[in-house]
């Protein structure tokens, strides 16, 4: 008999039934006399064991509870909140240095809907600003009534309380530099916004001075800059060197009584004004207008700014020009477009002179046919003192 017909009789005699218990017996024989089990007594953990499987019924992961959806302090619904009350005497603008109430604009670029959200403020909006007094839009005009200015003085005076002492001064100003804090507040193009009041007031809760660094277009008059710092927050500025300002809270300075300042929840857009530079200058026709403004972008530049530079130095500088040119190009190559269009609107009511064109990016002025050097002058000190000269000689500071 040959091997393969053994094979297949010996298949016949045991059945697969067989087969297949004898290797699970096998197998299970094997698990039990484990030698891991003998050396080490491992016992598997319950969550492994084969009863707590069977057991156990399969459940869904915890789910976390889903977070409400932000909603804006500007929504619609204002249930059960009153309106914020604000007896600041002077009128909300976005920017207090580089928008002018004696200028009145020729149309708004959206419907008037408050910055400060809908119902928030007890204020109208009048797409310029939200006056003190009256919310009517004939306050545009600029006519501020005299109450307002005379309550800031008397106000900032109470605050201001007694003149400080020449030591007081050199400690206040040696506190506010900037090896001693590093508490600064940045002051950009867009001047001195209304939000940042409260924050001169936040920073004023911790220090009696705060540092204010301004760049950029204000820099072109920092005399403006000062005079808004003081104006809108009752404090005093004791020192200026350069662009960075001291300002001091007052002696009378209470946190807990700061006063109420709504906040701008969103920059509101620009009206529009009238255009800086017409067709033809006054007093020249079409072909002596053009024949200016290719010889003036033609003439070397007097200056090129710098982007977010320091500027103060700009209307002497054109001042002098003007002494042996009667036009003046000032390079402003990679500067916003609305940047020097702020600064040839300043260099115009500051020198003053006649703008003649802002293409290719350069700000070309005329002094004009009847020119005559201002006799006061303009010098503007890298450092000013706001008090008498006895007191800064004597704080030998210079």
């Amino acid at each position: 008999m040959s091997f393969f017909t053994r094979f297949l009789t010996r298949q016949k005699n045991f059945p697969t039934a067989t087969l297949i218990t004898r290797h699970l017996s096998s197998a299970t024989t094997r698990t039990t006399t484990s030698k891991l089990h003998e050396r080490y007594t491992f016992t598997p953990p319950p969550s492994l064991s084969r009863e707590s499987q069977s057991n156990d019924i399969p459940t869904k992961p915890n789910k976390k509870k889903p977070k409400p959806r932000y909603r804006p302090p500007s929504s619609l619904d204002r249930t059960g909140h009153k309106p914020v009350r604000s007896d600041l005497p002077f009128d909300f603008r976005f920017s207090y240095t580089e928008s002018s109430a004696k200028v009145r604009p020729i149309g708004l670029r959206e419907p008037k809907y408050s910055p400060f959200g809908p119902g928030r403020v007890d204020r109208a909006w009048t797409g310029v600003c939200a006056p003190a007094v009256d919310p009517k839009v004939e306050l545009l005009e600029g006519k501020e009534e005299p109450k307002m200015e005379h309550q800031r003085k008397k106000r900032r005076a109470w605050v201001q309380g007694d003149p400080l002492s020449t030591a007081e001064k050199k400690a206040l100003i040696l506190q506010g530099e900037r090896g001693k804090t590093k508490r600064q507040i940045n002051l950009g193009r867009d001047g001195l916004t209304h939000n940042m009041l409260d924050v001169i007031h936040k920073h004023w809760k911790y220090s009696e001075v705060v540092r204010i660094k301004c760049m950029g277009v204000p820099t072109v008059d920092m005399k403006n800059v000062c005079t808004q710092l003081e104006d809108k927050t009752y404090g005093k500025v004791i020192s200026r060197h350069g662009g960075t300002v001291i300002l001091y809270r007052g002696r009378n300075y209470n946190p807990k009584h700061r006063p109420v300042i709504p906040l701008m929840l969103w920059k509101p857009h620009e009206p529009v004004y009238p255009r800086l530079i017409k067709t033809t200058i006054e007093g020249l026709s079409i072909e002596e207008t053009k024949e200016m403004r290719k010889r003036g972008l033609a003439i070397p530049a007097l200056t090129k700014l710098a982007k977010n530079g320091y500027y103060s130095y700009l209307v002497p500088m054109v001042r002098d020009a003007f002494l042996a040119s009667e036009l003046v190009r000032i390079d402003c190559t990679g500067l916003e477009r609305s940047d020097y269009k702020k600064i040839g609107c300043k260099l115009r009511d500051l020198v003053p002179c006649i703008l003649v064109t802002f293409d290719k990016e350069q700000i070309v002025v005329w002094r004009g046919k009847d020119y005559k050097p201002p006799e006061d002058g303009y010098f503007v000190k890298n450092r000013e003192w706001f008090d008498d000269y006895d007191d800064h000689l004597d704080a030998g500071v210079g």
